[in-house]
């Protein structure tokens, strides 16, 4: 990646459906250039997808919580493999210090949270863990 694939990510990170004539107007080239440069980042595997970012407070009924766990051994691979197929991990991190791993939580209600924590705990490998329910964002 060179500083125009830098640039145009960037740019792309803070507003993901920035129309392509944009992007070569305020990178001062073509819209070809901007089209090949999107399609050689994203067949690399670079750009592997778009998102929406809501508001903190667009999903009012929304449970978010973070899971520190602790992984047994050299069991990290499984883990993570179990945890990216549970549908209420909306992400995770690999984490230094006294955590392995760090889980983003997202439930409907807590009983919907609950089932999450009891499948997750029952994932083979995993030594320890500690939940936080998210209360408030400040700055996202």
């Amino acid at each position: 990646m060179d500083a125009l694939d830098q640039q145009l990510i960037s740019i792309l990170r803070a507003d993901a459906r920035t129309s392509v004539a944009t992007l070569a107007h305020r990178l001062k080239v073509s819209r070809g250039t901007i089209t090949n440069r999107i399609t050689r980042l994203e067949d690399q595997g670079i750009i592997v997808g778009y998102t929406v970012r809501l508001r903190p407070d667009a999903q009012q009924n929304e449970i978010r919580a973070w899971m520190s766990i602790v992984v047994e051994g050299n069991e990290t691979r499984a883990v993570i493999a179990n945890l990216l197929g549970e549908p209420g991990v909306a992400a995770l991190h690999d984490t230094n210090g006294r955590w392995d791993l760090l889980a983003e939580l997202r439930a409907e209600n807590l009983t919907e949270l609950s089932s999450i924590l009891e499948r997750i705990r029952l994932i083979k490998g995993i030594h320890t863990s500690e939940t936080s329910i998210h209360l408030a964002t400040y700055r996202a």
